[in-house]
């Protein structure tokens, strides 16, 4: 039978001094702020609480696209055709954000795919589901699908623009976690998530997300609004050593969602400082083994393992070392097998994943007697 073991880090960890979990306030009636390398969430606000995602919609559209692109199934260069659907339901006569695309005329993917992430063209998300899926209610499906891969659980898609639907919802956290995905999974792409603005038809709009242009190290993601559900956005910065990922949702206006998303990223990069803790190769735990020519097997970082940790009041730091075992051989050098977890106040704050140091192989008939003995002292058979 398999079980979560959870081993205790080195002493660094549980000795060093550390500081405690900074406090944080947003007018955001959501938040979330995620490290994007580890997918931790240092700050949480009704993370999973269902949302009405608005145009925040389009980073699930975005990453179906990307997923056809990068399968060879579209390329850049395809045209697609704007049908009367797309035309009535997101361009200029339908009062929202549009690229105003002329009815019937053709659009090569990636200035559809521009105009999505810059404009948040309701008529271009449109235009690419109905092209690659034939029909919105397919593409949703799509959505819906990739969802699930993702490892969205509070998410449901019904169209690939955010317009108002009672069933199309998603939570903060799951917002994040596709700007984790597309960030991760599409780097090649990213870039069109900090362009300033985009013309179209001799008309030039701005990038929607103000905070691209401030100077402050923000390079995407989306922004939404509807009526009912208010201001939000999803922001991304590199500065400060790491890259995080900030939703915020739920503001009363343009402004207070830029301010609101500056304020939580700031407090992002400048509440946590980078702490060296690890060196390249050091074994930071054991993890049993089954059966095998060793009984443990030493866990290691991915070259050296930095710890990012709270500034403020001195406390104690605690780490714990977490796997399902025990585990049976061969288990290979360099195999992901555990998870590094550090917590301040009983607060995890950051994650990191640990990886086999040694081969351990399968060991012999004595070695398994052996542990299957100790297996059954131990209550783990």
């Amino acid at each position: 039978m398999k079980r979560i073991f959870v081993a205790v880090a080195t002493a660094l960890l549980l000795t060093a001094s550390a500081l405690a979990q900074a406090t944080f306030e947003t007018k955001a009636k959501f938040a979330v702020l995620m490290d994007e390398q580890s997918g931790t969430v240092i700050f949480q606000k009704d993370a999973d609480e269902r949302l009405e995602p608005a145009s925040m919609t389009k980073l699930m559209t975005v990453a179906v696209v990307f997923n056809e692109l990068r399968a060879g199934r579209i390329t850049m260069d395809d045209e697609f055709f704007v049908s009367e659907n797309a035309w009535r339901t997101g361009g200029a006569a339908s009062g929202g954000s549009t690229m105003f695309a002329e009815l019937n005329s053709q659009i090569r993917v990636e200035d559809l795919i521009r105009s999505v992430i810059i404009q948040s063209g309701n008529d271009a998300s449109i235009v690419l589901a109905e092209g690659i899926a034939g029909s919105e209610a397919s593409f949703a499906a799509m959505m819906n699908e990739l969802a699930r891969e993702i490892g969205l659980t509070g998410s449901n898609f019904t169209n690939s623009n955010g317009l108002p639907d009672p069933d199309e919802y998603s939570t903060a956290r799951d917002l994040a976690l596709i700007g984790r995905y597309l960030i991760q999974e599409f780097p090649e792409y990213y870039h069109y998530f900090s362009e300033p603005s985009m013309e179209w038809n001799g008309i030039n709009q701005p990038n929607r997300n103000s905070l691209v242009e401030m100077g402050i190290g923000v390079d995407g993601l989306k922004t939404g609004h509807t009526e009912a559900a208010g201001y939000g956005s999803v922001t991304s910065t590199n500065q400060g050593d790491r890259r995080l990922i900030a939703v915020v949702h739920g503001l009363t206006s343009m402004r207070e969602r830029t301010e609101e998303a500056r304020k939580l990223l700031t407090w992002g990069v400048r509440a946590f400082e980078r702490v060296a803790a690890y060196p390249e190769g050091s074994v930071i735990a054991h993890a049993n083994v089954y059966g095998g020519t060793s009984g443990s097997v030493g866990l290691v970082g991915n070259g050296e393992l930095s710890l990012y940790l709270p500034r403020g009041s001195r406390q104690c730091l605690s780490a714990e070392v977490v796997y399902v075992g025990p585990l049976m051989p061969p288990v290979m050098a360099g195999s992901q097998i555990a998870e590094l977890r550090v917590f301040c106040n009983d607060q995890l704050v950051q994650a990191a994943p640990l990886y086999a140091a040694e081969t351990v192989e399968e060991g012999d008939l004595v070695r398994k007697a052996t542990d299957a003995l100790k297996q059954l002292a131990l209550g783990w058979l």
